[in-house]
Parts: structure tokens; C-alpha cells; sequence
């Protein structure tokens, strides 16, 4: 085994060309060498103690699966993951581990982490393009449990149910599992063949998957029960899009972030000749500050955009985004228009265009300078408007990215099940819902939040539930 490598930065990640990159859909960051992760492997130091373990909400075990990477057991450091985490080569990806395990490393102390996520990704790629053997499947308990939406946390209770020996169902709204890893996560960052692949291995591991069904719809959770389902978990999302409340938001121009992926991503509106076309070229401006509103902006900006713009009320301390998707969007030209918020989206009319709408076209957006006050109620300085300081942009699209809450679909139709203020169904510290027998968890619960929170619900919802049926 090679001796430590004490170098306080990380080894760096491959990544396409900037320039080259803005105008393709293909992922940008391109993934370690096997030299590169065992390297990057041996700055780990083993702490006796693992505090990134204690950061990660799957609580993998980090220092075995990079110590397996120290020997040069990738598949050996798969198999560790995977114990913990249904969906590793998708977490290597998205999950901000800057602000979990990572920021538990003790090399961070005098530098930078370990790049715990840099070496998933490595693990998960390599096993999926090199293992072609199917996880055994495991003998059937004759428990049945519904899984309502096939997103991060539906997937992770899923999946760690199978490990078990239940039979589980998942019920997805949209013609293709993944929910938000597919309609909302640009293909630059996570490719749809990734999640593919995550979904294919939980069905090999008997994970029954139905889609085009619509909980409170198609089926209600009382139906489910009536098929024999002895649980239901529910894990579907936080699809419902918010906006401001400020005139000119229902012009033809105007999306939420929610709506502008999904067409991108799950629709295809990025091909020539699109069945569910969104804007092709024009001033696009994208209001919000996270992860969401860095992936509308660049994609835009790859659909062929002449200027992007990030319009967010905080400066560049405050935006909650990933650093590292910031960078990369400013690599690619993204405008970040900052202490700014707008106060109306503004329209007109042509008569000549068989298409102009009711409402009219976008043609700009009145916004006002902000400054930072006293802070808020979670320590965040509050946004203060600038007396005088009105100025009007100049757009055609305007993209509405300040977050989404729980669909109230499945609360409607479901007798005794509560929920908070926000529309989130309230659970307790198992997952359990207000209803017997019905869990929740994910963005459904908390509204949205990140996808290993999500997996982190759905894997102690999976664990109720076994051992509430298991007695």
C-alpha cells in the first residue's frame, strides 16, 4: 500500500472545457482515473473516531470503502456503499458533501478534505461500467409495502425493503422512474443513463416499478391498502412550483424552474424540433440563488441563450448554491446579477405572431437594488430595497426559481393525514405519518431540500417499517 499522501489539496477533477461545454448537454465534470482515486484515496488518514461518517445522513462507512480504494479493491469499495446507499453513483454526483461529510474531515483542518465524493462517483462508475453481475436477490418475506414516487428517498426505502425480502411496488406519476433525478437534474450534471442504471439494479433486486400512476388519482393510499399493501410510504416530492405575487408572472415567457427542467430534461425540448418547445436564444433571467436556479441558467444558456442572467436578492456570500456549481456556471458566461429583486415582469403584444397569447409576450423585468440589513430569523442578513434604485432588464424569458412545496394532491385524498403550515405531512422521528401504516419522507415532508436528506428519510422510513411488520 502507497504511504499517505499529505498534500493539502485535493487532487483536482477532470473536467470539459468551459467554453466547450456551455453549448452541449454532456456532463461537464469527467470523473477520476484509477490513479487519480488512489491518490486522492491515500490522503485519507483512517481517523479512529470516522466524524464523516457522522455527516453523512446514509452514514456510509467512509474510511472502509477508501480504504478498499487504498488496495485497489474498487469493486471490494462498492460493495461497502452499497450496503448504506442505494443510489452511489448518483450521490457521487449531486449530494453537497462540502457541507457533510466532508466538512467532518480532519484534513480540512489545515486544507482541503478528502473528496469523499469524488471517490464515490469513481467507486460507483467503475463497478457499473466493469461489474456486470446481478445483485442477488433475496428470498421473499411475503410482506407487501407501496412506495409512493421514485425519487432519492422512495428509491432508498425501495431498495433497502428488497434487501430485506419485501415485495415492493413503487408508483411513479411521469412515464419514467427517477422522479426528481430525471425531470429536474440537468443531463450535464447527472446523466439519465446513471439513474437508469440505479433503477435497473433495484429491480434486479425484485423492485417492482409502475409508472404513469398518479397516487389520489389513479389509486388512492386507501386503494393501496385494499391490494393488500400492508404499509405505504410516501415520497412524492415537492413539485409544486412558488412565485412571487408580482403582475406580469402569467405572461407567455414566464416558467417556473420546476416546469422549464422537466421540458428540458424529461421531454426532450432541447431537440430540433421539439413536441414541447421552451425558448430558444433570447435574454433569459433566472430569479434565485440555489441549486435549481444555477441548473435553469445553464441550461439556457446550452440551449442556445445569447445572455444568462442569476438575479438574486443577497450578494454572492449568502447564495445557497453549491460553490462548485457556481464556478462552473461562471466558467460558462452565466451573468450573476446580485442584491437585486424584482418588482414586475414586464409585457407587450404582435399582433402578427399567430401565437401571442391572452396575456403577451415577456419583454423585460422591473427589478430594485437591495442592500443587506439585520439579520433574520436563521442568522441570514435580511434584504433591504434601496429607496430610488429602479431599474428595468432587458429579457425575453424569465425563469422563477425561489422553491417548490409538497403537492397537496396525496393530503387530499387521504383521510387522517396530517400536515404542517408549508402543505409538508407531518411524521415523527420514524417516518411515520399521522395515518397507521403510512410513512413519509423527502421533499414531501420537508419541502425541497437535498437528495441525500431525502435517502436519509427514505432509509429510516424503510427501517420502521420493517420492524413494524416483522413482529
Amino acid at each position: 500500500m502507497a504511504k499517505a499522501n499529505m498534500s493539502p489539496t485535493k487532487n483536482e477533477m477532470p473536467t470539459q472545457n468551459a467554453r466547450v461545454r456551455a453549448h452541449n448537454f454532456q456532463e461537464v465534470a469527467l470523473g477520476y482515473t484509477e490513479d487519480q482515486a488512489i491518490n486522492e484515496a491515500n490522503r485519507c488518514l483512517n481517523c479512529k473516531n470516522m466524524p464523516c461518517v457522522a455527516g453523512c445522513p446514509v452514514r456510509i462507512r467512509i474510511p472502509d470503502f477508501i480504504a478498499k480504494i487504498k488496495e485497489g479493491d474498487f469493486e471490494g469499495a462498492y460493495q461497502i456503499i452499497s450496503q448504506s446507499s442505494s443510489l452511489p453513483a448518483v450521490c457521487g454526483r449531486v449530494c453537497p458533501q462540502e457541507v457533510q461529510c466532508e466538512s467532518r474531515c480532519v484534513r480540512g483542518a489545515k486544507g482541503e478534505s478528502v473528496g469523499i465524493g469524488r471517490l464515490e462517483r469513481f467507486v460507483a462508475d467503475w463497478h457499473n461500467t466493469l461489474c456486470a453481475e446481478a445483485p442477488i436477490r433475496p428470498e421473499c418475506n411475503g410482506h407487501k409495502v407501496a412506495v409512493v414516487g421514485s425519487g432519492p428517498s422512495g428509491l432508498t426505502c425501495a431498495g433497502d425493503l428488497a434487501r430485506k425480502g419485501y415485495d415492493v411496488t413503487v408508483f411513479e406519476a411521469l412515464h419514467t422512474a427517477g422522479g426528481v433525478l430525471v425531470y429536474g437534474i440537468p443531463e450535464f450534471r447527472l446523466p439519465k443513463a446513471i439513474v437508469a442504471k440505479e433503477v435497473d439494479t433495484l429491480k434486479k433486486l425484485g423492485v417492482k416499478i409502475e409508472t404513469n400512476v398518479v397516487i389520489g388519482k389513479t389509486l388512492t393510499v386507501d386503494e393501496l391498502f385494499a391490494q393488500g399493501f400492508e404499509a405505504v410510504f410516501i415520497g412524492s416530492g415537492a413539485g409544486l412550483p412558488n412565485f412571487m405575487g408580482i403582475p406580469g408572472e402569467s405572461l407567455c415567457g414566464v416558467y417556473s424552474a420546476n416546469e422549464f427542467l422537466t421540458r428540458s430534461n424529461l421531454m426532450k425540448a432541447y431537440l430540433e424540433h421539439p413536441e414541447t418547445p421552451i425558448m430558444k436564444g433570447g435574454k433569459v433571467a433566472v430569479v434565485g440563488g440555489g441549486n435549481v436556479a444555477m441548473d435553469a441558467a445553464r441550461t439556457a444558456l446550452r440551449l442556445g441563450a445569447e445572455r444568462v442572467s442569476i438575479v438574486y436578492r443577497r450578494s454572492m456570500e449568502e447564495l445557497p448554491a453549491r460553490r462548485e456549481e457556481v464556478t462552473h456556471a461562471e466558467e460558462e458566461g452565466i451573468e450573476f446579477c446580485l442584491l437585486c429583486n424584482p418588482t414586475e415582469i414586464l409585457g407587450y403584444h404582435n399582433p402578427d405572431d399567430p401565437r401571442d397569447p391572452k396575456n403577451g409576450f415577456v419583454k423585460g423585468m422591473t427589478c430594485v437594488r437591495m442592500e443587506l440589513g439585520e439579520p433574520d430569523e436563521r442568522g441570514r442578513r435580511r434584504p433591504v430595497v434601496v429607496e430610488g434604485s429602479e431599474f428595468t432588464m432587458e429579457v425575453d424569458t424569465v425563469i422563477m426559481s425561489i422553491g417548490t412545496s409538497p403537492n397537496p394532491l396525496i393530503k387530499s385524498t387521504t383521510e387522517g393525514l396530517e400536515v404542517n403550515g408549508r402543505g409538508g405531512i407531518v411524521i415523527n422521528e420514524e417516518g411515520l405519518t399521522s395515518r397507521r401504516g403510512v410513512y413519509a419522507g423527502g421533499d414531501a415532508v420537508t419541502g425541497a431540500a437535498t437528495v441525500i436528506s431525502a435517502m436519509g428519510a427514505g432509509k429510516t422510513a424503510a427501517q420502521a417499517i420493517h420492524e413494524a411488520l416483522s413482529k
